[in-house]
């Protein structure tokens, strides 16, 4: 099958049965969806979904973390993967925000690149989720699920390369939704370490599946 056929398939199933996807960190202004993607770097949402809700009665604004300090922060956070690095981006970031954006969380990829502990892809999840841009952020599972699908390449080694790949077969209006459409297939089916191709519903278009699958039981059965 080739990629533009598989392509159409992802793209005809997803938007007839997950519409509108969302982001399952939870947060009530750019500022929440800030702090909580920050935290949510290699950590799970269910871990940061407990944490920030205590996190952001102390600090209900980036003005009231921009004041804190290390060890303040470090305790409301200390379960979080990698909680040292993670408090030093969160004032760091909270600080900028107050002295050079006025405290205002910017629409842009390469202002948002400019704040402590926001990489290409948190950048891409905050342009996405608040400013409606047509960004793809690639984690794990989109990097994972979009190369077993053979949407991308299986030479595309860096999160870079696959978005690359991705985003000019992907309609403008669908590429925010595709990177949740992939995330949530992976969370929830495409697993890590053993795919569940037996509930899968895109096992007609899935190259692994087509490799390592149905091969598979086709040499079985011959």
């Amino acid at each position: 099958m080739q990629k533009e056929e598989r392509f159409r398939h992802f793209i005809e199933y997803f938007t007839k049965n997950y519409e509108e996807p969302q982001t399952e960190l939870s947060f009530n202004s750019p500022y929440e969806l800030l702090v909580a993607v920050i935290l949510s770097a290699q950590c799970t949402d269910k871990r940061v979904n407990m944490i920030t809700p205590p996190l952001f009665d102390r600090f209900p604004t980036v003005h009231d973390l921009s004041k804190s300090h290390f060890d303040e922060v470090y305790s409301y956070i200390r379960s979080v993967s990698y909680p040292n690095n993670k408090t030093k981006h969160l004032l760091g970031m909270a600080q900028m925000l107050v002295n050079d954006f006025n405290g205002e969380v910017p629409a842009t990829v390469e202002e948002l690149q400019k704040l402590p502990g926001v990489g290409r892809k948190t950048a891409h999840v905050i342009a996405s989720i608040v400013w409606n841009q047509p960004v793809m952020a690639v984690d794990t599972h989109v990097f994972r699920v979009s190369k077993r699908l053979g949407l991308a390449d299986e030479n595309a080694n860096t999160p870079l390369a696959v978005e690359l790949q991705l985003t000019p077969h992907i309609p403008e209006e669908y590429i925010a939704k595709a990177h949740h459409w992939l995330i949530l297939h992976g969370r929830y089916i495409c697993v890590a370490r053993k795919p569940k191709c037996e509930i899968c519903q895109l096992t007609h278009f899935c190259k692994y599946y087509e490799q390592n699958v149905a091969g598979n039981a086709i040499s079985t059965n011959a």
